[in-house]
């Protein structure tokens, strides 16, 4: 009889062994592997999409997060209706809510984190606007295009200079710490031909050009925003009233400076050459 009972408590001690065991590695399958996920029939192009991803190196359920209670309610509505959508949070609402899980310190986004970013830190933290609203992109793509952009900035289309069509991101670098999140070393990355050392070298270059507005200057421009006095200056006053000329005739964008080399086809054209020392007298 003892034998027997021995026996009984030695197979429910294994079965129980072996349920655990059966159980941890289904806990870990349903946790912790893509291939739970894809063995439903509705996740085949999102898990193609994951494949394709820059996360294709982190398991869905770090992001996609249930509990177990979900899981097994899940579990039971596809056994129950195989072809029938269930309601679930862990698709689309979860995976948000632990973005800055790794997107706060450590991992980078380009060159990008929340910590090192203005861009982030100033709509992230300072106008509390969440991720989703900007990486909405296409499934597992979380590229941020003008669309999302223009959400909220209605107002800052892009004119002329060969920039219409460019992407907001392509000048508005979220990794800057400059205002604007802009610099004028970007600048120059599209635009190399423009001096570097020049007199309004020091200048932002969009505190002359407006990108979303109008980008070529007028001799209006240039008197209303820094040069106001400037026709009380030598013969400013004279060309620009008798000659009716603009600050642009004389003086060239970007160089601006005129010596006496410059004055050789420029000062000639209306009277004698004359050293460009004596103009402002």
């Amino acid at each position: 009889m003892g034998s027997y009972k021995n026996q009984i408590m030695i197979l429910v001690v294994l079965i129980a062994v072996i349920g655990s065991v059966v159980g941890y590695k289904y806990f870990k399958y349903t946790d912790e592997s893509p291939e739970f996920c894809a063995s439903c029939h509705l996740m085949q192009e999102a898990e193609k999409s994951w494949q394709r991803s820059g996360h294709n190196d982190i398991v869905c359920q770090v992001c996609h997060k249930m509990g177990m209670l979900e899981k097994n309610r899940l579990l039971v509505a596809f056994v129950v209706n195989p072809d029938g959508e269930v309601e679930q949070k862990h698709g689309k609402q979860n995976p948000w809510s632990v973005c800055t899980q790794c997107h706060m310190y450590d991992v980078s986004q380009g060159s990008v984190t929340l910590r090192n970013s203005y861009g982030h830190a100033r709509h992230v933290f300072m106008q509390e606007i969440s991720c989703e609203k900007c990486h909405s992109g296409s499934m597992h793509e979380f590229r941020v295009t003008r669309n999302e952009c223009m959400s909220c900035h209605k107002d800052k289309l892009i004119h002329g200079m060969g920039m219409t069509g460019l992407e907001c991101l392509n000048c508005h670098s979220y990794a800057e710490s400059a205002p604007k999140m802009i610099t004028g070393k970007r600048c120059l990355n599209c635009h190399p031909d423009i001096p570097k050392a020049s007199p309004m070298s020091g200048l932002k270059c969009f505190e002359c050009h407006k990108p979303h507005g109008k980008i070529k200057m007028e001799m209006k421009d240039c008197l209303g925003s820094c040069h106001g006095n400037e026709s009380q200056v030598g013969q400013h006053g004279l060309h620009m009233t008798k000659a009716n000329m603009g600050c642009l005739g004389c003086h060239k964008p970007h160089t601006w400076t005129i010596g006496k080399e410059q004055a050789k086809g420029l000062c000639d054209k209306c009277h004698r050459l004359k050293d460009p020392a004596s103009f402002i007298y």
